[in-house]
């Protein structure tokens, strides 16, 4: 009797211990409302599936499910199906055949955040800020990033029409661009542009940067560098450890270079300069412009928050937020802003959002007229927060009238160009070997090479206009040599030309004395 007492007594403890167990279980559960959630997702995802009037592939559903979720975010994080996992990471690690551009999709829209240097887009004149609302005549409202590298990358030599829509410009702008190979290397040039000043430009912070900047430094060193100009115009990051690096160059050991904050104290992080860097010594001034996002953004926020150099160009993009990617059994992925990026004065680089769409200008400053006014940690002097990096001397992107901007979008400059070399490019090699520096000097776009180029224009079906190609004159003739250059010189041979009528860039150099200034000030 006493051992079925005991039996029934303990059995209604262990009911109590389990009602009490499943009450506060519950608790836990609907206290986040997960457990429910996950249901309810898991009831819609069955429902549609025994009950929809055609097949459907539950994979897909899913799929679709997740990026929803992942929509009302933030602009950056996506989700990455396995199919694309490769194509994600080429841009930094070697090479692959499209178009050349690096795009963000905010509000639905292909935006090209900057052309890859060198590739098919950029040589036609496809700019930073445009927008892809066409590919192939059909729409492109709405696609998700693995349909668009779908549409633009393909087999070297196969053509693709873009259709763009450009801020400032009333009428569409069709491109037919020429796939080729890609080929990612973050230094495009390096080069002496006056007795000691050298330049360096990059593109992009993938796995070589720090290596490519530092061979790149060397050899300018070699060649009597003492001041640098560094364009960071158009690169749209990529590795921050390789940002970090290149910033690390220039900062004495123990200075921040950037940190991060994020809701979960794992991802806050801060980031030092180490050992001596190869640029510690050197005044440098930066050159930004629109392109200019993220990882550059860094690089150029240490550098002025510092007192290490000068900032010149437009406000950059405002690229602040922190992604890291967390792989999912079936070798897909998903890309979660995890923090923010903060300069070392305390300055956010991202700019305002709202889900996937960016507050504009004129939009932020009806909320806010006011932007907020931070230091620099040697010297005190102000800088700006509100999204991006403010640069200490604003020069704007010069414009180019429709004339030219209509023969860039033809490709007719290169084409001519082509034309020309195929006649003259034997005497003109001939001539001036491998002596750049003599080609510079001596060779003319000469009055006939222009008449010549302005029937080849007329030609092609472009309207001419006689005022339009007046202004742009200078431009158009640094433009034809520059091309002659590169048949010969590559990268070294265009940049220096087309530097001379670069207006940010010559505001740099004028500007290298007062970066010495700067420079021994801040020491």
């Amino acid at each position: 009797m006493l051992r079925q007492k005991f039996s029934y007594l303990t059995m209604i403890i262990v009911l109590v211990i389990g009602i009490v167990i499943g009450a506060n279980l519950s608790s836990l559960f609907s206290s986040d409302d997960i457990y429910i959630q996950i249901m309810k997702l898991n009831d819609v995802l069955n429902l549609t599936r025994k009950n929809y009037v055609d097949k459907i592939d539950t994979q897909t559903l899913v799929e679709a499910a997740i990026q929803g979720m992942l929509e009302i975010l933030d602009p950056h994080s996506v989700y990455i199906p396995a199919k694309a996992m490769e194509r994600v990471n080429e841009d930094i690690r070697g090479s692959f055949e499209g178009i050349g551009i690096e795009f963000t999709i905010i509000n639905d829209t292909i935006n090209v955040v900057s052309p890859i240097a060198g590739g098919p887009s950029e040589q036609l004149g496809i700019m930073a800020g445009d927008k892809i609302i066409k590919i192939d005549d059909e729409p492109a409202i709405g696609l998700k990033n693995e349909d668009v590298i779908k549409k633009l990358r393909g087999p070297k030599g196969t053509k693709v029409k873009v259709t763009i829509l450009r801020p400032g410009v009333k009428e569409l702008i069709d491109y037919v661009i020429t796939r080729d190979k890609i080929s990612i290397y973050s230094v495009d040039v390096a080069v002496m542009v006056a007795k000691d000043v050298g330049y360096i430009s990059i593109n992009r912070f993938s796995e070589t940067t720090d290596r490519e900047f530092k061979e790149a430094v060397e050899k300018l060193k070699a060649r009597g560098m003492k001041k640098l100009i560094l364009d960071l115009r158009n690169n749209p990051g990529g590795l921050l450890s390789e940002a970090v690096k290149v910033a690390d160059e220039f900062l004495p050991e123990g200075k921040l270079i950037v940190y991060t904050k994020g809701r979960l104290s794992e991802y806050n992080e801060e980031f030092y300069a180490t050992k001596e860097g190869t640029l510690e010594k050197i005044p440098v001034v930066v050159l930004v412009n629109q392109g200019t996002a993220s990882g550059s953004e860094i690089v150029a926020g240490a550098i002025q928050d510092w007192d290490r150099g000068l900032v010149v160009g437009d406000t950059t993009f405002g690229k602040g937020l922190v992604q890291r990617q967390f792989p999912l059994n079936d070798g897909s992925a998903i890309r979660l802003t995890t923090a923010r990026y903060y300069t070392p004065s305390g300055r956010l680089i991202q700019k305002p959002y709202e889900g996937k769409k960016y507050i504009s200008s004129s939009e932020q400053t009806k909320k806010d007229t006011s932007k907020a006014v931070y230091f620099t940690k040697i010297l005190n002097r102000p800088v700006y927060g509100g999204g991006g990096i403010a640069p200490d001397f604003v020069v704007k992107t010069q414009n180019l009238t429709d004339l030219s901007i209509d023969i860039r979008r033809h490709n007719l400059f290169y084409i001519f160009i082509s034309n020309f070399m195929d006649e003259n490019g034997n005497w003109i090699r001939k001539k001036y070997g491998n002596d750049f520096e003599f080609f510079k000097r001596d060779f003319q776009i000469t009055d006939e090479m222009l008449d010549n180029f302005k029937n080849f224009v007329i030609s092609k079906g472009v309207k001419w206009n006689e005022s339009d190609y007046q202004k742009d004159l200078p431009y158009i003739k640094a433009i034809l040599k520059a091309h002659v250059a590169r048949f010969i010189w590559r990268n070294e041979g265009w940049y220096p030309i087309m530097l001379e009528v670069d207006e940010q860039f010559q505001k740099a150099l004028e500007l290298m004395p007062q970066a010495e200034k700067l420079f021994a000030s801040g020491r």
